[in-house]
C-alpha cells in the first residue's frame, strides 16, 4: 500500500478542533530592508532568484487525459488576460495545464504558503512549538488586509499562540500575522532556504509584504505606512507614469513569481507527505480548509460532496487591471481521490466576476472528467 495523507472532511474538521493529531498555522511577511535593491533597474533575480538546479524527486510520467487538457485550453485561450492554469492528479500523477503554466506569475497571499510550511518544518525539527506565545503589537502593522489589528489594544498588544497566528494568516489571509511569522522563522531567506532544500522548483518568494506592495505601487516603503490609510494616500500622488512603469515591471518578472505547475506539484507532494511530518501535513490541510477567502472562485463551482482546502491572492489595482488574482488548492472527491490545482491570473483587466467564472470553469471541467475510483476502504478513504 502507497504512503497516504489524505483526510476525510470530518477527520479534517477534528483536525481544526483540536481532536486531530493536528494543530493550527499561518502565514508571513517581510524584512525592513532598503527598497533601492527591489526595484525597477536591479533583476529581481538577484534577490529573489528561482533555486535553478533542483526539481522534485522524479515520478513516472502519466499522459494527462486529452479531454481535460482541452477543456482547459478551451477556457483560458480567449480570456483577456495573462493565465495559467495546472491541474495535478495526485492519485495517478499526471498533468494538465495551459500553454502558460510554466510561466511565474505573481504569487500575492499565494506565497503565504511557503510560510506557513517554513513554520511548521521548523515544528517538526523541534525548533518551534505551535503553543508558544506569540505578541502582536502596533510595531507589527504591515497594510492592507489585516484583520487582527483590531485586536491590538493600547501597549499591551494581543498575545496568542503560533498556530493561532498562522491559522489567521492562512485562512484570513492576515499579512501582520504573516510578517510575524515571518520573521519568527528567520526572513525571507529561510523561506527561499526552505523552498530550495524541498526542491520546489519554479517558485520565488519575495521580499516580505511591505515592501513587494511598496515596490508594485512605485513607492520606498516608510513605517507610517502602516497607519489607516497613509499607503493609499502616498500612493495616490504618484504620477501615473511611474506608477504605471512600476506596475508593468512587476508584472514582467515579479520578485514573488511561481509557475502555476510547480504550485501543483509542490501542493501534491503536500498531500503525499512528502514535505512535512504526518501531523503537521494534516494540520495543514485542515486549515486549508476551513479558508474564508474567496468563496466564489474555485471553491464557487465544488459540488456537494466534494472538498476544497486552498489559499487565494490577489494584487494590487491599476487602471482597472490587477497584478494576480489567483486561487490554488486541493479538490477531493468523494471517492477520496484528489487534484492539486493552481489557477492564476497574472494580469488582467477582465471584471471580477469573469474571473471568478474562469476559475469555477476549471473546477466544473475536472468535475466532469473525474471517474470515481471503484475500490474504497472503511472510512472512505480510497484503496491504494
Amino acid at each position: 500500500m502507497k504512503k497516504f495523507l489524505g483526510f476525510s472532511k470530518v477527520e479534517r474538521a477534528l483536525t481544526v478542533a483540536g481532536l486531530g493529531p493536528a494543530m493550527l498555522l499561518g502565514c508571513a511577511v517581510h524584512e525592513n530592508t532598503q527598497l533601492a535593491a527591489y526595484l525597477p533597474a536591479p533583476s529581481y533575480s538577484v534577490l529573489v532568484p528561482f533555486p535553478a538546479a533542483v526539481a522534485a524527486p522524479a515520478r513516472p510520467r502519466v499522459p494527462a487525459p486529452a479531454e481535460l487538457v482541452t477543456s482547459l485550453d478551451g477556457i483560458t485561450r480567449n480570456f483577456n488576460g495573462l493565465v495559467g492554469v495546472a491541474v495535478t492528479s495526485i492519485d495517478d500523477g499526471w498533468t494538465a495545464s495551459n500553454v502558460t503554466a510554466s510561466r511565474p506569475l505573481p504569487q500575492q497571499s499565494v506565497s503565504k504558503l511557503w510560510v506557513t510550511m517554513t513554520v511548521l518544518d521548523a515544528v517538526d525539527r523541534g525548533e518551534i512549538r505551535l503553543d508558544d506565545p506569540l505578541t502582536i503589537t502596533r510595531a507589527d502593522f504591515t497594510l492592507f488586509h489585516q484583520p487582527v489589528a483590531a485586536l491590538v489594544k493600547g501597549d499591551v498588544g494581543y498575545t496568542t499562540t503560533v498556530a493561532e497566528i498562522m491559522r489567521r494568516a492562512m485562512q484570513m489571509s492576515d499579512n501582520t500575522c504573516n510578517d510575524k511569522l515571518l520573521r519568527l522563522v528567520g526572513g525571507p531567506q529561510a523561506v527561499r532556504d526552505f523552498i530550495a532544500r524541498k526542491q520546489l522548483g519554479t517558485i520565488r518568494f519575495g521580499p516580505g509584504e511591505k515592501l513587494l506592495q511598496a515596490g508594485t505601487a512605485g513607492l520606498a516603503w516608510k513605517p507610517e505606512y502602516s497607519v489607516g490609510n497613509a499607503f493609499a494616500v502616498a500612493r495616490s500622488r504618484l504620477s501615473p507614469a511611474v506608477r504605471l512603469a512600476a506596475y508593468e515591471a512587476y508584472v514582467k518578472d515579479p520578485p514573488d513569481g511561481a509557475a502555476p505547475a510547480s504550485i501543483a506539484d509542490a501542493l501534491a507532494r503536500l498531500y503525499r507527505g512528502e514535505l512535512l511530518s504526518a501531523n503537521s501535513t494534516a494540520w495543514l490541510l485542515a486549515t486549508m480548509d476551513g479558508a474564508k477567502t474567496g468563496k466564489a472562485r474555485v471553491r464557487g463551482a465544488v459540488p456537494p460532496g466534494w472538498l476544497y482546502g486552498h489559499k487565494t491572492g490577489t494584487g494590487q489595482d491599476l487602471g482597472g487591471r490587477t497584478a494576480g488574482f489567483n486561487d490554488v488548492g486541493i479538490l477531493t472527491a468523494p471517492d477520496g481521490r484528489s487534484y492539486a490545482i493552481a489557477v492564476m491570473i497574472g494580469d488582467t483587466s477582465r471584471p471580477i466576476r469573469e474571473r471568478q467564472l474562469l476559475m469555477q470553469a476549471v473546477a466544473s471541467a475536472i468535475v466532469a472528467h473525474h471517474r470515481p475510483s471503484g475500490s474504497m476502504m472503511a472510512g472512505g478513504r480510497p484503496s491504494r
